[in-house]
């Protein structure tokens, strides 16, 4: 048996190697990786991280979207311990429970808000979001064999969305790269276009003309598949990973129009949205909208351990209990008591912060006062802010094009990776998504780190000019 390896020992260049060796990471070229060498994140307190050189980092991605109250919060880490100590682990099959699972779905159906009569009183929980929407998928369709419309199974999604990584969250997910390995999506899986205004505004149109005639896009697509075909559609009310595409606000209410129409069910994918990012404890009351199954996870630990979980509203809950029998369906973890216990003092402390209202009434606005001020910079063709996300748009030139739209860098360059370069350079944790940068910083800061962030921004923004010019990219 080989001797158990003293980590805490081993230099920089000597964890990379053994990271290189032995650990398979996520969505990375391994190759790649192997010739450069993992950046050694060592510890994070408030809304910093330090590297295994020292290299200090503000972190505007919440880690992926997820340290909402922050890194070092002795509390989250104290109800584990306590929780560890005394129920470690015990699954909820054979008709089991704990406490701290049960305790933390009445919290949840406690902080989701009602609206028009439709409520989120039950609870299932997973450990990931991508779990959570392979769950959404087996009630969707359970929903509809036990009313007798088994020919209800096709799921409706949009183009660059991001719905997890397992098969059912991948193929409900509309990025091409995925679907690309693994032959998805699963069948009875389709998509429509995103609301992308930046994108697929037409010259002359007004945001919200075209958030009607996007939403519009749904409505063609369950009238070419069958009404009686269509299962859900499942849409994030803010796209993440897809780059922080923000809906006009037209979008939602034409979308509730049109799944009201035809009676389809609608699926609120909350994983990054929830918990106070958009300024409210679930996105969908920012929007108006009123979804049936809410998926969740990320922030309810604020990314402390792993937890995720749907919200069931009433229309679902009261068929899958009344008439469903067993549900064939569930999870080692599901209600796992030590995440469930941290998630408790996450959102005990949340509410003692006010978080949420902080994001609606305070730093929100003032991060959108802020990241405004960046429009006029030369490289941005737009830059917009919802709650505590952002996104703007690298672009070639500040002058539209024969189509209205302003000329965009060809994708081989890079920029978006080069700008995101200048951030890892210059203590900026921020994500390129293609040439779209994006932020989601926790939900702790005060207007003097968003001011810091501010300038980091700047001087990124600055620096990636200053290379594209050097190189002949660039001509104003």
């Amino acid at each position: 048996m080989n001797a158990p390896i003293d980590t805490a020992a081993l230099s920089t260049r000597e964890i990379q190697a053994l990271d290189s060796a032995h650990f398979l990471h996520p969505f990375t070229d391994h190759g790649d990786l192997a010739t450069r060498g993992a950046r050694v994140i060592e510890r994070a307190e408030d809304i910093y991280i330090w590297d295994s050189e020292g290299q200090k980092m503000l972190d505007g991605m919440s880690g992926l979207w997820c340290v909402n109250a922050g890194y070092g919060r002795r509390e989250l880490a104290d109800a584990a311990h306590a929780q560890m100590l005394q129920l470690p682990f015990y699954n909820s099959f054979f008709q089991t429970t704990n406490v701290p699972a049960t305790r933390l779905a009445a919290k949840l159906a406690s902080l989701a808000p009602e609206v028009d009569g439709r409520r989120f009183a039950h609870v299932f929980f997973s450990s990931s979001g991508s779990e959570s929407n392979d769950t959404n998928v087996r009630m969707a369709r359970r929903y509809w064999d036990l009313l007798g419309q088994p020919q209800r199974k096709i799921i409706i999604s949009r183009h660059n969305a991001y719905h997890g990584s397992t098969m059912a969250g991948a193929s409900l997910g509309g990025m091409s790269g995925m679907h690309a390995q693994g032959d998805l999506p699963i069948p009875n899986i389709t998509h429509i276009e995103q609301p992308y205004f930046f994108e697929q505004g037409l010259a002359g149109e007004t945001p919200a003309a075209f958030g009607v005639r996007a939403a519009g896009w749904l409505e063609a697509k369950i009238l070419e598949l069958g009404a009686d075909k269509v299962a859900a559609f499942i849409a994030e009310p803010v796209q993440g990973a897809g780059g922080v595409i923000i809906p006009p606000e037209t979008y939602w209410p034409e979308i509730q129009r049109i799944v009201d129409k035809y009676g389809i069910l609608l699926i609120s994918d909350e994983v990054i949205c929830a918990f106070g990012r958009l300024g409210h404890w679930f996105a969908y009351e920012k929007f108006g909208y009123k979804p049936d199954l809410v998926t969740f996870a990320k922030a309810v630990t604020s990314g402390y351990i792993p937890l995720g979980g749907v919200m069931v509203g009433d229309r679902v809950a009261k068929v899958l209990i009344e008439q469903g029998g067993e549900f064939n369906h569930g999870y080692t973890y599901s209600g796992h008591p030590v995440a469930c216990a941290v998630a408790l003092a996450n959102l005990e402390l949340m509410e003692r912060e006010d978080l949420p209202g902080r994001v609606k009434n305070d730093i929100g606005p003032y991060l959108a006062q802020r990241y405004a001020e960046l429009n006029p910079h030369p490289l941005v063709g737009v830059a917009e802010t919802c709650g505590f996300v952002a996104g703007l748009v690298l672009v070639k030139s500040k002058t539209p094009n024969a189509e209205g739209r302003l000329p965009m860098f060809d994708d081989n360059l890079a920029v978006g990776m080069k700008c995101r370069a200048h951030c890892f350079k210059n203590g900026l944790i921020m994500r390129a998504v293609g040439d779209r940068m994006i932020i989601a910083p926790p939900l702790t800061m005060t207007h003097a780190q968003i001011d810091e962030l501010m300038a980091l921004i700047w001087k990124v923004l600055d620096l990636t000019l200053e290379e594209l010019k050097a190189a002949g990219h660039w001509h104003a």
